[in-house]
Protein backbone atom coordinates (compact mmCIF):
# COMPACT_ATOMS: atom_id res chain seq x y z
CA UNK A 1 0.00 0.00 0.00
CA UNK A 2 1.02 3.66 -0.33
CA UNK A 3 0.64 6.39 1.81
CA UNK A 4 0.55 9.60 0.56
CA UNK A 5 0.52 13.29 2.38
CA UNK A 6 1.25 16.51 0.76
CA UNK A 7 3.82 19.13 2.52
CA UNK A 8 3.47 22.82 2.29
CA UNK A 9 6.73 24.50 3.39
CA UNK A 10 6.48 27.55 5.45
CA UNK A 11 8.50 31.17 4.99
CA UNK A 12 11.86 30.67 6.38
CA UNK A 13 12.52 26.66 5.40
CA UNK A 14 13.35 24.92 2.13
CA UNK A 15 12.56 21.63 0.77
CA UNK A 16 16.30 21.13 1.25
CA UNK A 17 15.60 21.48 4.87
CA UNK A 18 12.96 19.01 5.01
CA UNK A 19 14.72 17.03 3.10
CA UNK A 20 16.96 16.29 5.77
CA UNK A 21 14.27 15.52 8.79
CA UNK A 22 12.57 13.21 6.42
CA UNK A 23 15.56 11.35 5.23
CA UNK A 24 16.44 11.32 9.51
CA UNK A 25 12.98 10.17 10.43
CA UNK A 26 12.90 7.64 7.27
CA UNK A 27 16.08 5.71 7.76
CA UNK A 28 14.40 4.94 11.51
CA UNK A 29 10.80 4.33 9.88
CA UNK A 30 12.11 1.98 7.51
CA UNK A 31 13.67 -1.00 9.71
CA UNK A 32 9.86 -1.25 10.58
CA UNK A 33 8.40 -4.66 9.06
CA UNK A 34 6.77 -4.10 5.93
CA UNK A 35 8.37 -0.86 5.36
CA UNK A 36 9.45 -0.90 1.33
CA UNK A 37 10.71 2.72 1.15
CA UNK A 38 9.73 5.88 1.01
CA UNK A 39 9.80 9.21 -1.76
CA UNK A 40 9.50 12.78 -1.30
CA UNK A 41 9.10 15.36 -4.56
CA UNK A 42 8.90 18.40 -5.24
CA UNK A 43 5.92 20.27 -7.29
CA UNK A 44 6.62 21.74 -10.61
CA UNK A 45 6.79 25.11 -11.09
CA UNK A 46 6.70 25.52 -6.56
CA UNK A 47 9.37 24.66 -4.57
CA UNK A 48 7.29 24.83 -1.15
CA UNK A 49 5.01 22.20 -2.19
CA UNK A 50 5.94 18.58 -2.25
CA UNK A 51 4.53 15.28 -2.03
CA UNK A 52 5.41 12.29 0.49
CA UNK A 53 4.55 8.80 -0.31
CA UNK A 54 5.68 5.94 1.90
CA UNK A 55 5.43 2.51 0.62
CA UNK A 56 4.18 -0.44 2.98
CA UNK A 57 4.07 -4.02 2.43
CA UNK A 58 0.56 -3.55 3.99
CA UNK A 59 -1.87 -1.12 6.12
CA UNK A 60 -1.67 -3.75 9.02
CA UNK A 61 1.99 -3.26 9.07
CA UNK A 62 1.90 0.43 8.75
CA UNK A 63 -0.52 0.91 11.60
CA UNK A 64 1.39 -1.43 13.53
CA UNK A 65 4.62 0.53 13.10
CA UNK A 66 2.38 3.79 14.21
CA UNK A 67 1.57 2.47 17.20
CA UNK A 68 4.81 1.61 18.54
CA UNK A 69 5.98 5.38 19.79
CA UNK A 70 9.52 5.87 19.10
CA UNK A 71 10.86 9.15 20.81
CA UNK A 72 13.73 9.81 18.17
CA UNK A 73 10.74 10.28 15.44
CA UNK A 74 9.02 12.08 17.61
CA UNK A 75 11.71 14.45 17.80
CA UNK A 76 12.64 14.67 14.56
CA UNK A 77 8.63 15.41 13.67
CA UNK A 78 8.39 18.01 16.34
CA UNK A 79 11.55 20.01 14.99
CA UNK A 80 10.13 20.19 11.42
CA UNK A 81 6.78 20.66 12.39
CA UNK A 82 6.19 24.55 12.87
CA UNK A 83 8.04 24.76 9.83
CA UNK A 84 5.80 22.93 7.27
CA UNK A 85 1.46 22.18 6.87
CA UNK A 86 1.05 18.74 6.53
CA UNK A 87 -2.41 17.12 4.66
CA UNK A 88 -2.93 13.31 4.40
CA UNK A 89 -4.18 12.31 1.37
CA UNK A 90 -4.73 9.02 2.13
CA UNK A 91 -3.63 5.32 2.07
CA UNK A 92 -3.70 3.19 -1.38
CA UNK A 93 -3.70 0.14 -2.70
CA UNK A 94 -1.41 -1.06 -4.81
CA UNK A 95 -3.53 -1.91 -8.24
CA UNK A 96 -3.97 -4.97 -9.06
CA UNK A 97 -2.24 -4.38 -12.62
CA UNK A 98 -0.32 -1.73 -13.94
CA UNK A 99 -0.16 -0.97 -17.38
CA UNK A 100 2.60 0.52 -18.99
CA UNK A 101 3.81 1.41 -22.60
CA UNK A 102 7.32 -0.52 -23.99
CA UNK A 103 10.30 1.43 -22.76
CA UNK A 104 12.70 2.77 -26.09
Amino acid sequence: MKYLFLVNIKDGYTAEDYAKAWVQASRIIQQAPGALGTELHRKIGDDRSLIAIAHWRSKAERDAMEHQHNEEVAAIIKRAAPFVDITPLGEFEEPEWVVRPPAR
